[in-house]
């Protein structure tokens, strides 16, 4: 489809002059990198008319805007993503083909930006594809960072994190706008003097400062014209370089603001196992939402006099709490900037500010030191006290000196900034992000505040965009599914639904059977290319892809494939399905434990995949720098979807909704999203196993759970546990992993097995033995198979958005029309 009419011979001519203009080169010189930026401007050129349309059509209609402000957005490669919304994939191809290039080979080019790591960077990126292809105007606001997350490069089996140098030849997309450049401050003190009027305003004095750079990167709607914006911040010197200062020999002063500059944005989520890590976690945080509040209410004030009407024209959206100083700031900005008092700024910012909240454990709700925040932000400091002292004096009001209820719910307490709170408290929306989820949330993790504001709470089940990850992801399939139904699933996902009537016909499973096979020999092959395993696709392809965190228990498919193992050393010609366990994970640099697990896979797979004896019955495939363009090569090879988190620990998860709309079983618990998965698909095409949330909550309150009972009493547990410190997976330093083993047995911080893993060993042992039955039968399989697809509608990040817009921002579409030439 070309559905903008573009010429195919002047796209050629404009990438051949850009390969001319940017490399001094001809076509038959240039590297397959190289022509990807040249593919990448001229696709560029093609957008930008839209995109100035887009924002023309912003300032004459002046619709409500949501800004939504996140740390992470994992936006995946933008070439193929930007073809094909704008629906130019054919005429693209052809020029490619014309030329002597293979369009995937030159997508491939693009590297992966690592500006997340994992849901919650993909759901914003999900979110501002739906928000664009609905028509609905919207920002996202985050960092540039430099570096991103890191690389993942395994090395002798552990995690080496090497720098993620995305912008090593530039990004063809983004555009820098030093127009929209704003000062951002941090330390000094704050003083108060009085203004013309007599009031106290206050000032902040001594501070160091940086200029805070937007580059914009467009976001193209698919089969629309609008093309929203995704807004990075960049950090510069006020003054970059101090020529008195150099000449003078002090060097390091010279260019001292320049570094402040550049570590600012240097990398996503510094490891804060020491201060000045915590500490810059908190200067990139401010950063990103001082200059946008600030850059926002400037550009409102330019149209609008009244900065008290900001609300009916912005929704700035906190995507869990790494954005929560949105609320102070913008207080800071309303009040200093532009001399409301205090209860007509709080009555703006809380009518403005709108909160997701992504995690049920309390320990991930982040909060600060107060000795710390007050020295970096003392201005934000001194609004927060204010925020909480009248927050405390409501308290009292309503629960007179109830003080174990006020300590609890207290914006700041022993020593602490809650800064999960302080989004509650100045929001006017709580959302959390599955049904599950938001009634732990309810119930459990914040029922006081939900007890104290029982009208803001309600749940948005995330989604994702069927276009990226089964249209661009899956194309065979996608192209099936489209013969069979049409494409209206494209922008409406509950029409795959259609596909149910063909579950039963033997020729259409035999169809989508033979798209999955050759699905996994792709998969395969880039096994083979990057890991140098070679992995049979007849087998059962089980695949379980997140960020790495011991309640997401990796570390239980770990045991089980160890326990299989123990089986077939025994019984070689145990009758087994060959299978093929497969798993991605980053983990966080300075988690010990979850790059341990990273090491044992890794230790696992080198042991199994070496044993002869058991005939290639089942192999270990780690994948090395999971990200999302990976991803969609796995999500589309799976047969089996691991889903196995414990139950009440997972807030939704979005790869279960991926895996399911690329035809994978889940196997996995009732936590998060696959509650609902399971509601729409059928409780007998899933394989579900294992504690309930209820019965997890009862186990952690009543504290009586004694994993050694189940190492006494289970042979097949006390087996693989004793294997991690018999040096059976690591003969060179049988004690690598009793740290594992320890956390399994006697506990970290007084709590043994935290995350239930040898509770629901046998659970899930049973589990995957029923995987295994269903699996011989291929006509059942199928069956599964399409079903999940057919019933992933639900889960199109077009729903939830058509929900956040109506029922929390209040947004309207605003339709974009192309002038006529």
């Amino acid at each position: 489809m070309n559905r903008f009419n573009v010429n195919k011979k002047q796209l050629k001519e404009a990438i051949l002059e850009n390969i001319k203009n940017q490399f001094r080169k001809t076509i038959d010189q240039v590297s397959d990198e190289q022509v990807f930026q040249a593919v990448a401007y001229a696709v560029r050129d093609i957008i930008i008319d839209q995109w100035i349309a887009t924002h023309k059509t912003y300032d004459e209609e002046d619709p409500k805007i949501v800004y939504y402000l996140s740390m992470e957005f994992l936006m995946g490669r933008a070439l193929g993503n930007n073809i094909m919304n704008l629906q130019v994939d054919d005429v693209v191809k052809e020029v490619l083909d014309e030329l002597g290039f293979n369009l995937n080979a030159i997508e491939d080019q693009e590297p992966d930006a690592g500006l997340g790591n994992g849901g919650l960077g993909r759901l914003a990126a999900c979110f501002l594809d739906s928000l664009a292809t609905l028509e609905y105007p919207g920002y996202g606001c985050g960092i540039r960072y430099r570096y991103g997350i890191f690389e993942q490069k395994v090395i002798d089996g552990y995690q080496v994190e090497k720098p993620d140098e995305w912008l090593k030849n530039g990004n063809p997309f983004e555009v820098r706008r030093p127009e929209y450049g704003v000062e951002v401050k941090f330390g000094g003190n704050v003083r108060v003097v009085k203004d013309e009027e007599g009031r106290e305003r206050f000032v902040q004095d001594n501070y160091q400062s940086v200029r805070a750079i937007p580059y914009d990167i467009p976001i193209v709607g698919y089969d629309t014209n609008t093309v929203n914006t995704l807004r990075l911040w960049d950090a510069e010197a006020i003054q970059s370089f101090d020529l008195e200062s150099f000449d003078r020999g002090d060097y390091h002063k010279a260019v001292e603001q320049q570094n402040l500059a550049k570590t600012i944005v240097e990398v996503l989520y510094p490891n804060d196992n020491h201060y000045q890590g915590k500490e810059l976690r908190l200067k990139q945080q401010y950063f990103f939402i001082s200059a946008t509040i600030q850059q926002v209410v400037k550009k409102f004030m330019k149209k609008h006099n009244d900065v008290m009407q900001l609300p009916t024209k912005v929704c700035f959206h906190i995507n869990d709490t790494h954005p929560s100083l949105t609320i102070p700031e913008l207080m800071r900005v309303l009040m200093d900037d532009y001399g409301l008092e205090w209860e007509k700024a709080w009555s703006v910012t809380s009518k403005t500010c709108a909160y997701t909240n992504h995690t049920i454990m309390s320990e991930a709700l982040e909060k600060w030191p107060v000795e710390l925040f007050s020295r970096l932000l003392p201005r934000i400091y001194q609004i927060v006290e204010e925020i909480n002292r009248r927050f405390c004096v409501a308290l009292v009001d309503k629960y007179d000196n109830d003080e174990d209820r006020i300590r609890r719910m207290a914006i700041i307490a022993d020593g602490q900034i809650r800064m999960a709170w302080l989004c509650i408290v100045g929001s006017f929306s709580v959302n959390g992000v599955a049904r599950l989820h938001t009634e732990i949330l309810k119930k459990e993790e914040l029922k006081d505040f939900f007890d104290f504001y029982p009208k803001k709470f309600n749940n948005k089940t995330n989604g994702i965009t069927q276009r990226r990850f089964l249209k661009h992801g899956n194309p065979k399939l996608a192209e099936w599914v489209t013969r069979r139904i049409g494409d209206d699933w494209t922008i409406q996902l509950s029409h795959i639904k259609n596909l149910e009537v063909f579950v039963d016909d033997e020729q259409a499973q035999k169809e989508f059977m033979h798209i999955k096979y050759e699905n996994k020999v792709r998969l395969a092959k880039y096994i083979k290319e990057h890991n140098n395993i070679e992995v049979d696709p007849r087998s059962i392809f089980d695949i379980q892809i997140k960020r790495l965190h011991e309640y997401k228990r990796q570390l239980m498919n770990v045991l089980h494939i160890m326990y299989l193992y123990n089986q077939l050393r025994e019984n070689p010609d145990l009758d087994i399905m060959p299978r093929t366990f497969i798993l991605g994970a980053k983990a966080a640099p300075g988690y010990r434990r979850a790059k341990l697990i990273i090491k044992l896979i890794n230790n696992l797979a080198n042991v199994i995949n070496n044993d002869s004896n058991i005939n290639n019955k089942i192999k270990v495939v780690f994948i090395e720098n999971y990200a999302v363009s990976n991803a969609e090569i796995l999500f589309a090879g799976a047969d089996v979807s691991e889903q196995i988190s414990t139950a009440s620990k997972e807030a939704s998860g979005t790869g279960n909704m991926k895996f399911m709309l690329n035809g994978a079983v889940t196997i996995g618990t009732m936590d998060g999203a696959n509650i609902e998965i399971v509601e729409e698909v059928g409780e007998e095409n899933a394989f579900i196993f294992g504690l309930t949330s209820d019965e997890v909550i009862k186990l952690q309150h009543e504290k009586t759970y004694d994993p050694w009972q189940l190492y006494n009493n289970n042979q097949a547990i006390r087996k693989v546990l004793t294997q991690l410190i018999n040096g059976f997976y690591s003969p060179e330093d049988p004690d690598l992993f009793r740290v594992i083993y320890d956390s399994l047995l006697s506990g970290v911080d007084g709590t043994a097995d935290q995350y239930f893993i040898l509770k629901d060993f046998d659970a899930y042992c049973e589990a995957q033995q029923r995987v295994d039955l269903a699996y011989r039968n291929q006509g059942k399989w199928a069956r599964m198979a399409m079903l999940n697809t057919a019933n992933s509608g639900k889960f199109s990040s077009d729903r939830t958005i058509e929900q956040y817009a109506n029922d929390i921002w209040n947004l309207k579409k605003t339709n974009v029309e192309m002038p006529i030439e």
